[in-house]
């Protein structure tokens, strides 16, 4: 499976492959049975619901809604790869939606909520209403109750079910919903466009009704060189698909934070909590983190009745269903994160509110908080209890929360040369491995490169506990007229770490985004940089809850290029990146200014008390 089929169906049946169906097929957990679900249009979706053999009460349904395929009718997979689930109780129902694989009807990539009031008009808040509205009527021996959950797209279909809710939807569980496809999400962080991600992607799910290997176009083994080669964003359509694929032409034609990325967002639909809903993330999500964090703070504005909960572990996209968590990469936890999830977060959040089992006692937060190693419960998220605390760049590489002199207009510089861009991760960048743990992978591979700039403290002299959100706060010139930053927040190991000896002088990549200077001022309209101008840029990170323990370091990376994560910027304002051309392209001498008003630091929220709530 390429990089971006991580996506697939990680919360039901997990990556398993779309064989023929069977008509029906029973063993001693499930019966499992198949429909075509007619919706109010008259399109129909194929639809498997796993009914539990044994029961000893009518059960609830557990709706599973996916653009992925559902794969083959197969029971017994469905209870080995959902074991908590299977133990607790509930009828699994999973459906592909409109569009895909055996479902009829038109896909439409992230199908925006209807506008029309007629009775026929359809998006997926209607195609979920409709499904519940069958299954309660032809399913026999069900309690009247219907949840919904998924993760990723399939955490995106699970809100959108919950905007205009069945009157049965008790709860919904989103895990990596994006929330905001150009703020932050798959395919845009902050204006700049994710190229690897977004082009793969849109390959994958538009070229077939069913999923297209990108192999069939990306031929070279290092993509970093494929991407390299591929030059200009023009030559997409130009030389690759010629305005086949909708969603490229949809990047093309809405370069900048318009209407259509604007409604496509759910800003504008979650002004109210309809159902009790879990929002969880990873911290190492390298797909939909601001998503899941950005939903929960929509909704929490309105929950009067306490529905609305957050859940954040130590996981990649989708971590905390395929594995007992307790490794991500090289990094050790100390215990099993994601069996803990899933069986004293998940199953419990269920059973309460479609069966009425248990006790209502969920914290409004629970995060894991790394470096400590340990799961703690919040009153609120971000936590009251901390102060912003900045941590400046100081000369000579240093890192210091003593503010620099006020002197000269001290800064750090290096040249950002599009033709030779920094690499996301560590090369070759190969198409079918490494995707699902880049965000823990050693930022050795770039430290020293001339084109990043490298701040450190010297070794804490005690832990500093870091809870909320982290803000880069950048004083920078170019000698181009548009430019990206990237900042990347690391926990740089001891040299000698007896813990593991291998994991030495190890730099852990806390926190890292980037911000397209283009829109500093503006998402909706982007401005030229005025070349040698001294301009303030600020770069937000959703959310974190990190020690930095005593003897280690705090560390601060700065460039200009991400690739091919992020696209490269010609360094020229041209009104649309995606028809640059590639004479565009120039480099640029770019300045970090760390004096005086003109400080660049990056703001910690750092806890005030650490006393464990485990």
């Amino acid at each position: 499976m390429i990089r971006v089929l991580r996506l697939i169906v990680v919360w039901v049946i997990v990556l398993v492959p779309a064989f023929a169906v069977h008509a029906q097929e029973s063993d001693p957990v499930f019966d499992a049975t198949e429909a075509m679900i007619p919706m109010r249009d008259g399109v129909k979706l194929y639809t498997q619901v796993y009914s539990p053999r044994v029961r000893n009460e009518p059960l609830p349904f557990l709706l599973l809604r996916t653009p992925y395929g559902t794969g083959r009718l197969d029971s017994s997979r469905l209870a080995n790869s959902q074991t908590e689930l299977t133990a607790e109780g509930f009828i699994i129902v999973v459906q592909d939606i409109r569009g895909r694989f055996k479902s009829e009807g038109q896909f439409v990539m992230l199908r925006q909520p209807r506008e029309s009031k007629d009775a026929k008009a359809i998006d997926e808040s209607t195609d979920a209403y409709d499904t519940i509205e069958w299954l309660l009527k032809n399913v026999p021996n069900n309690n009247g109750r219907a949840g919904m959950a998924g993760t990723s797209y399939g955490a995106w279909l699970t809100v959108m079910g919950t905007l205009d809710p069945h009157p049965a939807l008790k709860a919904a569980v989103e895990q990596a919903s994006p929330a905001d496809m150009w703020i932050g999400d798959d395919f845009h962080h902050n204006g700049a466009f994710r190229l690897s991600y977004g082009f793969e992607y849109a390959y994958m799910m538009e070229s077939s009704k069913e999923i297209t290997d990108p192999s069939a176009v990306i031929d070279t083994f290092d993509t970093y060189d494929w991407y390299l080669r591929l030059g200009s964003l023009a030559n997409v359509n130009a030389k690759l698909v010629h305005n086949k694929l909708p969603t490229w032409n949809d990047f093309v034609n809405h370069p900048n934070y318009d209407a259509f990325w604007k409604r496509q967002g759910f800003a504008p639909w979650l002004n109210r909590v309809t159902v009790p809903i879990l929002n969880v993330a990873g911290w190492w999500d390298q797909e939909d983190f601001y998503g899941p964090i950005k939903i929960y703070e929509l909704l929490e504005k309105h929950d009067s009745k306490n529905q609305n909960f957050l859940v954040v572990g130590p996981w990649n996209h989708g971590g905390w269903s395929r594995s007992d968590g307790q490794k991500l990469g090289k990094i050790d936890f100390g215990s099993k994160t994601s069996e803990y999830y899933r069986k004293n977060v998940l199953v419990r959040f269920l059973a309460y509110h479609l069966k009425g089992k248990g006790t209502p006692d969920f914290p409004e937060a629970l995060t894991f908080r790394t470096g400590a190693n340990q799961w703690e419960k919040h009153d609120t998220w971000p936590p009251k209890s901390t102060t912003t605390r900045p941590l400046y760049f100081h000369a000579d590489g240093k890192l210091s929360f003593t503010p620099p002199p006020a002197g000269m207009n001290a800064f750090d510089s290096y040249i950002s040369d599009p033709a030779n861009p920094v690499p996301y991760r560590q090369r070759p960048i190969e198409l079918r491995t490494g995707w699902t743990t880049w965000l823990v992978e050693d930022q050795r591979f770039v430290d020293h490169r001339p084109d990043v700039l490298t701040w450190s403290t010297e070794p804490l002299d005690a832990d500093v506990v870091v809870s909320g959100k982290i803000i880069a706060k950048l004083f920078a010139s170019t000698t181009g007229t548009d430019s990206d930053w990237v900042v990347k927040l690391i926990d740089v190991y001891p040299e000698k770490y007896a813990a593991d000896p291998k994991m030495g002088g190890f730099q852990l990549m806390i926190a890292g985004d980037v911000l397209r200077g283009r829109f500093r001022n503006s998402f909706e309209k982007p401005e030229p940089i005025a070349p040698g101008a001294v301009v303030p840029y600020e770069i937000g990170f959703p959310a974190n809850d990190h020690v930095f323990l005593k003897g280690h370091r705090i560390m601060v990376q700065v460039q200009s290029t991400w690739f091919p994560v992020i696209d490269r910027n010609p360094q020229r304002f041209v009104p649309n990146i995606f028809n640059a051309k590639d004479s565009d392209f120039q480099k640029a001498t770019q300045r970090i200014y760390r004096s005086g008003r003109q400080a660049s630091h990056i703001s910690l929220p750092v806890m005030v008390t650490t006393t464990s709530q485990r």
